[in-house]
């Protein structure tokens, strides 16, 4: 067995049976939020499941790599592995979150100067196409390497130690300081993460809903070609005032398309 220091959790606690249940436990909490986002939007701009499940994909795919390099990283040195990955992780939802809206912003705007229309974040075509999510996934996997790597950099400062002895050195249960540092911490911040995140990579996917009502929306697009059917009908000719009545039922409207070529005659 790794010897266990005297304080904080021995190495492979991240990793082991509890640890790996925590996790699971963790990654159902905070995907939860995503789920609960979607039904909070209005219902005139809420995503259909396909596109949510294409937005949050995302998100998914690169927490499990940010969570995974974590633990990698945590590992790597003889420190207390659950301190390491508490810092690891206070520093991608801090300056991380910083560096993946720059990124993002960074890469929608050389997308929309070279013109790739499926590679907007959001953005799938309508129907929407499996090939332009897959784009949109690796544009954010590079996003997150790019976090992660600048944040694994940050890391050489020298200054941690003491701060891995202010976090956790107090806690003297190692199975709950992995419940504070897997699960508790985690939660909270990935939840807010995972809102602010998924709010700017389908903000420009709302912002078409609401102005071009001809989107991948079924209602407006549903309402808008009965409309015109009912504009470029030739049987719907006659006063406009009528031809609403005529809408109630089939006696109505044949009674009413009689009535006003009788008035026409005389």
């Amino acid at each position: 067995a790794a010897p266990r220091p005297a304080h904080g959790c021995g190495s492979g606690a991240l990793l082991g049976r509890f640890g790996v249940l925590l996790q699971a436990l963790l990654a159902v909490c905070a995907f939860s939020t995503l789920m609960l986002k979607r039904f909070k939007e209005p219902k005139e701009e809420r995503r259909p499941w396909r596109i949510w499940f294409y937005d949050t994909s995302k998100q998914g795919i690169g927490s499990l790599f940010i969570h995974f390099a974590n633990v990698f990283l945590s590992d790597l040195t003889e420190e207390d592995p659950c301190s390491l990955y508490l810092i690891n992780f206070i520093l991608d939802a801090t300056l991380g979150m910083l560096l993946i809206w720059l990124g993002v912003k960074v890469v929608s705007w050389i997308v929309h100067r070279k013109k790739y229309t499926y590679l907007v974040f959001g953005e799938y075509g309508d129907p929407p196409q499996a090939a332009a999510w897959i784009g949109q996934c690796i544009l954010y996997l590079l996003i997150m390497a790019f976090e992660k790597t600048v944040i694994s950099l940050v890391l050489f400062i020298p200054g941690w130690t003491k701060l891995q002895q202010i976090l956790l050195g107090y806690i003297p249960s190692p199975q709950l300081e992995l419940v504070l540092v897997m699960f508790v911490v985690p939660f909270i911040v990935n939840a807010i993460m995972f809102w602010v995140v998924d709010s700017l990579i389908m903000r420009k996917y709302k912002q078409k809903d609401t102005l071009d009502i001809n989107g991948s929306m079924e209602t407006p697009h549903a309402r808008r070609t009965e409309e015109s059917q009912v504009l470029l009908s030739p049987e719907m000719d006659f006063d406009q005032s009528e031809s609403d009545q005529d809408i109630s039922g089939l006696q109505g409207m044949n009674q009413k398309m009689k009535q006003p070529s009788y008035q026409v005659v005389i």
